[in-house]
């Protein structure tokens, strides 16, 4: 089965087939394309993606056999999306669509979002999405059921075992360093990142013995020579690190292995987001065994038992429930999260459901 799928190359698509469909595939999805423009950044090479071009469905379509979307029509218009759609049905290809975000976190209105899930959920011949929650809301706004399938493993296999079994060596041994440590990383200040998280965090954290609260942020905004400076920010940052109130770590892109170990360096990592609606980040501390505490917009929460919400208001962060949901947190024992045993059960299971979803859509065309 040949799948246009967009994108191909991010670790969500590349881990719903098993480990070993690189030697045996059961489902090829297309490569992408060289993007249509400049890359948004050198961590999305793939974007904007070529295959949402109605003009490329129409002169690729003998190449797959169906399409499936999941992220990357940020810049994409209604009446494109439409022709897109049009272009699908000419030659007779389904379209899958994984609701990954309800609410785009790099979009502080809403509305443009919105009218694309305004014609890309009621027109999908099959919709999935990761959580109970967000299955509900579909079903609430569109009137339509989406199979829920969970988001499969982010950290590689071999670094799990590796990171999880140190953990757990270091928590049984007496002699292991006591001192807890709390993580917030305001990586590019993308529209959902709230800094005002860092107030009540540091007030809660200065209050818990022998923890440390740390915060991490891109250089760029950091670094007064950068389009992406950002003044007040900057001050705020250092003026709190000065004070001891945190510690500040500015740093370029991590790559693969620098962000693994990172996750693993905590114990509870905080998602400071305004609103939003999954989270591989999230995915990605399960892996590694670190607590992770979340708000309360979007669905984060139903992507794992392990995880404590804490609540937003209309002026930020309600600081009681954030130290409740830490307390909880760094008060539980063992390791969050599925093992690498258990994460390879689960993608062995994810890559039978998509294959299952593309027969039963060829079995109809």
């Amino acid at each position: 089965m040949r799948v246009a799928s967009v994108p191909c190359n991010h670790v969500y698509i590349r881990h719903l087939e098993t480990s070993e469909a690189a030697r045996n595939p059961h489902v090829l999805r297309l490569p992408d394309p060289p993007p249509e423009g400049c890359s948004r950044s050198v961590e999305s090479r793939w974007w904007p993606p070529a295959m949402l071009s109605p003009d490329w469905v129409r002169a690729n379509h003998d190449t797959f056999d169906l399409m499936h979307i999941h992220f990357g029509f940020d810049t994409a218009d209604p009446a494109r999306m439409h022709d897109l759609l049009a272009e699908l049905r000419r030659h007779g290809k389904a379209l899958v669509y994984t609701v990954h975000d309800l609410a785009n976190p790099h979009q502080p209105d809403p509305a443009a979002h919105r009218k694309l899930l305004d014609v890309l959920i009621p027109h999908a011949d099959k919709l999935i999405t990761l959580t109970a929650g967000a299955a509900r809301e579909i079903l609430e706004r569109w009137g339509l059921d989406a199979q829920v399938l969970p988001h499969p493993h982010v950290v590689d296999f071999d670094s799990m075992d590796r990171i999880r079994t140190t953990r757990r060596h270091d928590a049984s041994d007496p002699g292991h360093p006591g001192h807890q440590r709390i993580g917030v990383h305001l990586k590019g200040l993308r529209p959902n990142m709230d800094p005002g998280i860092l107030d009540p965090l540091s007030r809660i954290v200065g209050k818990l013995p022998n923890t440390v609260l740390q915060v991490n942020i891109h250089a760029q905004p950091l670094d007064p020579a950068h389009v992406e400076y950002r003044e007040g920010l900057a001050q705020k940052l250092h003026a709190g690190a000065a004070e001891g109130r945190w510690e500040l770590q500015a740093h370029q892109y991590f790559t693969e292995s620098e962000l693994f170990a990172y996750l693993a360096s905590l114990d509870v990592s905080v998602l400071p987001y305004r609103f939003g609606t999954h989270s591989g980040w999230l995915e990605a501390a399960l892996d590694v065994g670190t607590h992770v505490a979340v708000p309360d917009c979007g669905h984060y929460a139903d992507q794992d038992p392990s995880i404590a919400q804490f609540r937003l208001t209309s002026d930020g962060v309600d600081e009681d429930s954030l130290g409740e949901a830490l307390l909880a947190l760094l008060n539980r024992e063992g390791l969050p999260g599925l093992d690498a045993s258990g994460r390879r059960a689960q993608r062995i299971n994810l890559a039978e459901a998509h294959r299952e979803i593309y027969r039963s859509l060829l079995g109809r065309l």
